[in-house]
Order: structure tokens, then C-alpha cells, then sequence
């Protein structure tokens, strides 16, 4: 059987057996996942392959060391450690970016309002879209930072809130109460500007 077809825990318990390929498939399969994650916050494209070759250093040394115990759970564990990584990196330089672009499912950057649906009916040109797309890129940049990822991982990454629970390190009441008032501000910000959009 083609280790392709393996589930992330079968080829976990292989590499740690010393299968060294199953890594390999592994990293192939989320590099995509954990790269544009990591881009989403640091928007820096040498600071994104740094981070996800530490990410992959800690991940190999965890598992040789045999102290992997997140069954079922790899990505959401990779995820957290790239998070803490990129924490730490930010701290010792005191400046969080704002989040404004990701890279898309074909691996171009784009920017993360291009994933709010656009009211087609009320967008009349280029113009007013342009202007739509601005507006919004600095209402959901004024969100706390804590609301802001919830929102771009539930909208862009469509992720559980499970996920963004085990990845953010929080209980899931917590990342859907994030989201609630992520939603709540966003809405009074959006009425506040007086965007036409409907929530």
C-alpha cells in the first residue's frame, strides 16, 4: 500500500519506527497548510521559510525523542508549534504585523479580503470595489489580534472551530466566543463607516 494513502498518525508511528520516507510524504502533504498559515502572520517570505524549517526541526526532534502524543491530532500540533515560534520571534523584535494577505490554494498571494463575498449587487465598478475592499481590509485590521485569527482561519482556512481551539491553544467555548465577538465588532465597525454590506 502506497504510503500516500496512509493516515497522518499511521506515517507518524512509521517514521518513528524509523521509517525515515513517511516524513517525507508527511511534509508534502501540509507544507501548503502550514506555510500559508505562517505567511498569513508574518506576510515575509524569508521569515515564513525560516520559521517553517524550525517548525520541521522541532517536529523531527520530538518524534526521535519518542515524545509525540497527539493521536489523531498532527497538523493542529505543527500548527501550534509554528504559532509559538512565530510568537517568540515577534516578541523579541516587539512589532505584531497586521494580517492583510494569504496565499491562496495555487500559491499566489492574495489578500485575505479577496475571501469576504462581495456584495456583487451593490459593487456598481472597479472603483467602489477598490474602495469596498479598503474599508474592510482596515475594519478587520482593527480587530484584536486574537479575533482577527479566529476570523481568518474559520473564513479562509475553513477550520473547525476544534482546530482553531487545539491550534490556538484555548477551549473551543473560548475560539467560538472570540468569533462571536469578532462578528459583533465587526458589524457596529461596518455600521460605524456606513458600508453597505449586509452581515
Amino acid at each position: 500500500m502506497s504510503m500516500q494513502f496512509l493516515s497522518d498518525n499511521e506515517l507518524v508511528k512509521l517514521y518513528m519506527s524509523g521509517n525515515e520516507e513517511s516524513l517525507s510524504v508527511l511534509v508534502k502533504r501540509h507544507k501548503r497548510r502550514i506555510f500559508s498559515y505562517v505567511y498569513l502572520i508574518t506576510r515575509n517570505k524569508v521569515l515564513t521559510e525560516d520559521v517553517f524549517q524550525e517548525t520541521f526541526f522541532k517536529v523531527i526532534q520530538t518524534l526521535k525523542k519518542q515524545q509525540y502524543n497527539e493521536e489523531g491530532k498532527f497538523l493542529p500540533w505543527v500548527l501550534r508549534i509554528a504559532k509559538n515560534l512565530i510568537i517568540d520571534h515577534f516578541r523579541k523584535v516587539k512589532k505584531m504585523p497586521s494580517i492583510s494577505t494569504v496565499v491562496n490554494d495555487e500559491g499566489e498571494e492574495t489578500s485575505i479580503f479577496d475571501i469576504i463575498p462581495e456584495p456583487n449587487q451593490l459593487v456598481k465598478d472597479t472603483e467602489e470595489q477598490k474602495q469596498f475592499k479598503d474599508t474592510i481590509r482596515s475594519i478587520v485590521n482593527d480587530l484584536p489580534q486574537d479575533q482577527k485569527e479566529v476570523v481568518i482561519m474559520r473564513t479562509y482556512y475553513d477550520m473547525s472551530f476544534k482546530e482553531i481551539a487545539e491550534v490556538t491553544n484555548v477551549s473551543i467555548n473560548t475560539s467560538l466566543g472570540r468569533m462571536r465577538y469578532a462578528l459583533i465588532n465587526l458589524k457596529k465597525m461596518i455600521e460605524e463607516k456606513k458600508v453597505e454590506i449586509y452581515l
